[in-house]
């Protein structure tokens, strides 16, 4: 099933100057000495789209009037794009600065189409733009519900999209703008009428164009797209809108830059290990080159959680020597992004690098004294054969060898060995765990640490009836008489 996300970015003029504008007192952007795009603080005081300059100050003398950029428009669009890479692949630019983006094949991944138009609201939000989100089967349609402006609409059935579609004004298809007049003049005004009207007069007097378009947006016709191609380095600059000094006031920017290189990195199947932030000053006569900000990571990542984290904590630390006008991300490090997995360790037949990569991230989050490693020790007693010490600490091979008794490895040990061995009962002269106990090997005598704590036993690997195999002992007692009834414990269980 094929499904489009329509990202319709009407402001855009006026976001790329400023993207606090809500907040602005009264900001409007001038294209032809004509208001193009406004602030709302502009628009309460009485401005209106197509409103000349002069009538603009005579209402708000106090109003910051901006010259329209279409090269920066360009360029905030293709960031938009860029970021939007980390949803699907298949992201195209179209007409009227809106984006269409094939998400058939990424519901599943995140989580349904109302999870991912949240993460799209909310990665757009982060970049500084407000959208009208719209979702359909077909991409011209998303396109219309897109510029119908509003929260858009989300229709995911063919069925329920002819509806909303009928219900849309004609003046909505680009090739119909010319045509307006006569469209009102046979009382046409939606789509659901255009549609009642006889095809080859409407192509004859309108052109084909039209009903291609009409066709399109109600899966009646083909749609064919150039997708976006990711540059096969990143670099990406933002200009800030004022001079910042303070640098903890960076991150929101660094954060912009951020996602376009996540968009970047899920386009090319990377993650990175290292990113350099370079932090712009002054030009001119005190011009100062720029101050970077490197941050290596000890795993590749591709997701932004983890970088602006790290952003924060530098930032936060930074002392700016200039006020700021610009930032600069560059990705430096990049490894082949590796598939995801459900398990915390390393896979069977992994490299040395993966298990000490996942050790160390084990130790960060659990602290040293938490993961630890076995230390043989030279010593045939169980309960002291072995200590536990940091998993950093560095032990030479040589050093553990030397530590092992020199016939341990030929004799029969448990998988799991108890920290305190368990008395078992006896019955009928047998021990019991469970069931009754049958010995199936021969004893192994023990009998060390007369210099500390004398241990005197007899090991035997015991089979109950359930099949299990349990390594238990006769204690011996030393000094006391033939007839003593000598005492059974469990001190193991083999895998």
């Amino acid at each position: 099933m094929r499904l489009w996300i329509g990202l319709s970015l009407p402001q855009l003029a006026l976001e790329v100057f400023s993207p606090n504008w809500c907040n602005d007192p009264g900001s409007v952007v001038l294209e032809q000495e004509r208001v193009l795009a406004l602030s709302p603080a502009a628009r309460a005081a009485g401005v209106q789209p197509g409103m000349r300059r002069g009538g603009v100050l005579m209402l708000l003398p106090e109003a910051r009037l901006l010259e329209r950029s279409p090269a920066r428009e360009a360029e905030a669009l293709n960031a938009v794009a860029l970021a939007m890479l980390q949803y699907t692949p298949q992201v195209a630019q179209d007409d009227e600065a809106t984006l269409l983006m094939d998400i058939g094949a990424s519901l599943r991944l995140f989580g349904g189409i109302r999870a991912l138009c949240a993460r799209v609201r909310a990665s757009l939000r982060t970049l500084g733009f407000t959208a009208s989100v719209s979702c359909a089967p077909t991409a011209r349609a998303a396109w219309l519900l897109a510029r119908r402006g509003g929260k858009g609409g989300r229709t995911v059935k063919m069925d329920s999209l002819g509806r909303r579609l009928d219900r849309l004004p004609v003046a909505l298809l680009p090739p119909a703008r010319s045509y307006l007049a006569w469209f009102e003049g046979i009382g046409c005004e939606r789509l659901g009428q255009l549609r009642c009207l006889p095809r080859p007069g409407l192509q004859r007097r309108c052109g084909r164009a039209l009903l291609d378009t009409l066709d399109a947006a109600y899966g009646m016709g083909p749609e064919l797209f150039e997708w976006i191609v990711p540059p096969e380095s990143f670099r990406a600059r933002l200009e800030l809108f004022d001079r910042i000094e303070q640098a903890d006031l960076l991150l929101a920017g660094a954060h912009h830059l951020v996602l376009q290189l996540v968009g970047w990195l899920c386009a090319h199947q990377l993650a990175v290990e290292r990113i350099t932030l370079l932090i712009e000053h002054e030009r001119g006569r005190v011009a100062m080159p720029p101050t970077p900000l490197e941050i290596v990571l000890a795993e590749p990542v591709w997701r932004d959680e983890h970088l602006v984290r790290l952003l924060r904590e530098r930032l936060a630390k930074l002392e700016l020597p200039a006020p700021v006008i610009g930032l600069v991300l560059q990705a430096q490090q990049l490894q082949p992004m590796a598939p995801p997995t459900e398990s915390l360790f390393p896979e069977p037949g992994g490299s040395e690098e993966d298990r000490m990569r996942m050790l160390e991230l084990l130790v960060a989050r659990l602290g040293a004294d938490n993961v630890l490693q076995a230390l043989p020790q030279a010593d045939y007693r169980p309960e002291v054969a072995n200590e536990w010490v940091p998993v950093q600490q560095k032990v030479r091979a040589a050093e553990r060898a030397a530590r092992l008794p020199p016939d341990v490895h030929s004799l029969p040990r448990p998988s799991w060995l108890l920290a305190k061995p368990i008395a078992l009962l006896m019955r009928n002269h047998r021990p019991f765990y469970g069931s009754p106990l049958k010995v199936a090997s021969t004893p192994e005598r023990i009998e060390a640490g007369w210099w500390s704590d004398t241990q005197a036993r007899d090991y035997f690997i015991a089979e109950g009836q359930d099949h299990a195999l349990y390594w238990i002992y006769r204690e011996r007692m030393v000094g006391a008489g033939d007839d003593a009834e000598p005492r059974w414990y469990l001190h193991g269980l083999f895998g």
